[in-house]
């Protein structure tokens, strides 16, 4: 596929697709003597999971290691590590914005707003 189809099936855009591939994240299959990039579904796949570990909150840098480890594994073992405890965070920050949005829906706002606070309290 070209990489306006690949863009769109991935609801990207090319320069994101351009960016991806600057990286190295993303390599087009082939090029066309007209120097136009073509992409297989193995691309298409790369993009998705790229995409969805950012909106996940992994670093590109973070992303390239683990489609590293899928062709190559290594020990990545400070790496997981290190984002667990990110994660286990962002859990805890989430539960306490969850919190404090369930009680501004029950009791409304008062002197300081809950979800400030529970933002504030980070």
């Amino acid at each position: 596929m070209r990489i306006s189809e690949l863009a769109r099936a991935a609801g990207v855009g090319i320069s994101t697709v351009r960016f991806y591939e600057r990286r190295g994240l993303v390599v087009p299959t082939s090029r066309t003597s007209g120097g136009y990039r073509h992409y297989d579904r193995e691309a298409l796949r790369r993009l998705k999971f790229i995409r969805r570990a950012q909106r996940l909150g992994f670093t590109l840098a973070e992303v390239r290691q683990l489609l590293s480890m899928s062709v190559e594994p290594g020990d990545l073992g400070d790496v997981i590590t290190g984002k667990v405890a990110e994660i286990d965070e962002r859990v805890r920050d989430l539960e306490r914005v969850r919190l404090a949005l369930l009680d501004v829906a029950a009791h409304g706002v008062r002197e300081q707003c809950p979800v400030v606070a529970a933002l504030n309290d980070s």
